[in-house]
């Protein structure tokens, strides 16, 4: 049994949300990050217009049922609608794509697994905006190409839907700032669909960090590392290359988030701390037209193409109160895949994606170990095992992408939706983890400068409370 720590974090939060309390940071929370004092670009948040709040602590109200409208259905949503289908006390009553047909496979295939035949959208870029007028949707979830996200979801805020988004939430600062606002302003909830947030390593990560096991964390690293040069040039998979495109337009960290995000978690970011300071690097963008030389004919339309985003971008981010993430994106490279997952304290280090162990992880904490030998990850993950895991587990194999954390999300999304929680991933957060990706692009157009985040909760950051560290709960029994 690991020593832990005698006051853990989830000792403090219990007892401040006994007692209605919260736990301020401190002369942490007057202070800047020591380099966001020096040459920082400076980014003020916009003020609250009047009767705009905060959404922070906002809970659902209570649905008996959650309905979910989905806007593309392509590979990443047409297989996330069957998840949604799958949670009890979720149906999926509409689906649109901009290519009718595809609303109409989805739809056969749901209709093929049992479920209720839903509405059908397409044929044109604002099929969607027809499917949000629907009075029998509570949920959207927009899984189109990145360059539509922010648009498909501010117009489902405004139609009176809560959202939820897939990776990134959105890609300019004012597009970030104006889904925080439009979220406050419409009484409505947007999170970033951060599948690997609910990841069963991640979870346990983030559970050993805040029961004290890596003593004072320091630092994490964290990101998406993924040979993606063979579906990047495909024709069938990413229509009409949309996100080989972006290799051409812009030289941002694309989808950090997958990483980042888990590490943010577990350093309690916007819940006691916050990213403060961004300073970016990118190696030359040499894989894909290595790959295009070797790979692919001359008469593709892809030797049109110039590449500008480079192979390795990395995101060194400093928080509030001193700790360091290393945020990584690379989908140009040949390598095998890896999120990295890495988090260390004074007392101890876990890596993921490093291991011979069946969880794939290693773990050096003391007074366990000794001897700068790793241990594996094994009897640590069985030991802090987060409790939706534990519940849904063997669901999440059977239902769910990705080794389950599909599931786990949609499952728990619907949970909280339906007992009226709070959200364990709000606006602030999908913003506050998605402003890598135009704060990279200006780092790396001034040098490598530092820039500074904002922070889009509006100094609320310094208040401890729950998030994904959520405690155990039931869903509601379904009529």
């Amino acid at each position: 049994m690991p020593e832990i720590p005698a006051v853990s974090r989830r000792l403090l939060l219990g007892g401040a949300l006994a007692t209605g309390a919260t736990l301020a940071a401190g002369a942490g929370a007057a202070q800047a990050a020591p380099a966001a004092q020096v040459g920082a670009v400076p980014a003020s948040a916009p003020r609250r217009r009047p009767g705009q709040k905060s959404m922070i602590n906002v809970p659902y109200d209570a649905y008996r049922t959650v309905r979910v409208g989905v806007i593309g259905l392509g590979n990443r949503g047409s297989g996330m609608s069957e998840g949604w289908s799958a949670v009890p006390g979720c149906t999926v009553t509409a689906v649109c794509d901009i290519r009718a047909d595809r609303a109409k496979r989805t739809a056969d295939r749901l209709v093929a697994k049992g479920k209720p035949r839903p509405a059908e959208y397409g044929g044109s870029d604002e099929s969607f905006a027809q499917m949000l007028k629907r009075d029998d949707i509570d949920l959207v979830y927009i899984a189109t190409p990145w360059e539509f996200h922010y648009q498909q979801g501010r117009a489902a805020m405004l139609a009176g839907k809560h959202v939820i988004v897939e990776l990134p939430v959105a890609t300019e600062l004012d597009e970030l700032w104006d889904l925080v606002d439009t979220s406050e302003r419409t009484r409505r909830h947007l999170m970033l669909a951060e599948n690997c947030s609910y990841g069963r390593n991640e979870l346990a990560m983030l559970k050993m960090a805040h029961e004290g096991l890596f003593g004072e964390v320091t630092n994490g690293h964290g990101g998406y590392l993924h040979d993606l040069r063979a579906l990047l040039f495909s024709d069938t998979y990413y229509t009409d290359a949309w996100r080989r495109l972006w290799h051409t337009r812009s030289t941002a960290s694309f989808y950090p988030m997958h990483g980042l995000a888990p590490i943010a978690a577990a350093m309690d970011i916007n819940r006691g701390d916050r990213m403060a300071v961004l300073r970016a690097t990118a190696t030359e963008p040499k894989g894909l037209a290595d790959y295009r030389e070797r790979f692919v004919p001359k008469s593709h339309p892809s030797w049109k193409e110039t590449y500008v985003n480079g192979d390795l971008v990395t995101c060194m981010i400093d928080t509030a109160k001193g700790r360091v993430i290393r945020a990584e994106h690379d989908v140009s490279s040949p390598r095998p895949y890896s999120r990295i997952n890495s988090l260390a304290g004074s007392r101890g280090i876990f890596e993921d994606y490093a291991g011979t162990s069946t969880t794939g992880g290693r773990i050096y904490v003391e007074p366990d170990h000794s001897g700068h030998a790793w241990r594996d990850f094994d009897a640590y993950r069985k030991e802090f095992d987060h409790w939706l895991w534990e519940k849904i587990g063997d669901d999440a194999a059977n239902n769910g992408g990705h080794g389950g954390m599909d599931y786990v999300l949609q499952w728990r999304t619907v949970q909280l939706m339906r007992s009226g929680q709070v959200p364990d991933i709000d606006v602030y957060d999908s913003a506050a983890w998605c402003s890598p990706v135009p704060l990279s692009v200006k780092s790396l157009a001034a040098g490598g400068r530092p820039v500074e985040i904002p922070d889009f909760t509006r100094g609320s950051w310094v208040n401890l409370r729950m998030g994904l560290d959520s405690r155990t709960s039931e869903m509601p029994p379904v009529a």
